[in-house]
């Protein structure tokens, strides 16, 4: 495989940041994981490409934070400054309380594992309840919807397997309003909305 079909796997175009990769990446795992599609062996071949892919891409972009660190200078008169410099005199250490970004993000985290156990322990309205609260709570945070759009999938698809097509449909297209711009999600519920007409 070339450069090009990793990025395909993960439904993007060459060239995007790794941030980029990194939220696709976690959006399909969720998606795709053995735990939330048992016996499932198209989502398991699935789920290991795209972990393949992540971690190739991985080795080829490094996050940027890394890519800053190999900026610092190493050559040799930098270094024998740096030692002849006196000590600087230590500061004494304020710790302020944190900001309420830093709490939004800790508790977006939180919510995200807590939404993993819900959907692999099959607790889907548990698992959508949680995740419209924190999509009240953080209306611009493009993960939160992907993750609310893939909840609403992740049930629709069990109501297709229960029998119970009307509202198989309805979480479905509830999928689709959440995060209208997801090409991948798109597709998917398409295949979906194929079974279900089967299924009539």
């Amino acid at each position: 495989m070339d450069l090009e079909d990793y990025y395909r796997i993960l439904g993007l175009r060459s060239g995007v940041s790794f941030a980029d990769v990194k939220a696709s990446y976690r959006r399909l795992v969720q998606q795709y994981h053995p735990d939330i599609n048992p016996n499932d062996l198209k989502a398991k071949d699935k789920f290991i490409a795209v972990t393949e892919a992540y971690k190739f891409l991985q080795t080829v972009l490094p996050p940027e934070e890394i890519k800053s660190r190999t900026n610092v200078k190493t050559d040799v008169s930098s270094a024998r400054e740096v030692q002849t410099q006196p000590a600087a005199p230590k500061a004494t250490v304020i710790s302020h309380p944190p900001n309420l970004e830093d709490i939004e993000q800790r508790l977006k985290w939180k919510t995200y594992e807590q939404l993993q156990r819900f959907l692999q322990e099959r607790r889907f309205p548990q698992a959508i309840a949680l995740a419209e609260a924190l999509m009240a709570r953080l209306p611009g945070d493009a993960e939160v919807r992907q993750w609310l759009a893939i909840a609403y999938q992740i049930w629709g698809r069990a109501l297709i397997t229960q029998k119970q097509l009307p509202k198989a449909r309805i979480y479905l297209k509830k999928a689709l309003k959440t995060d209208p711009y997801n090409k991948t999600l798109w597709s998917e519920i398409q295949q979906d909305f194929q079974r279900l007409e089967l299924k009539l």
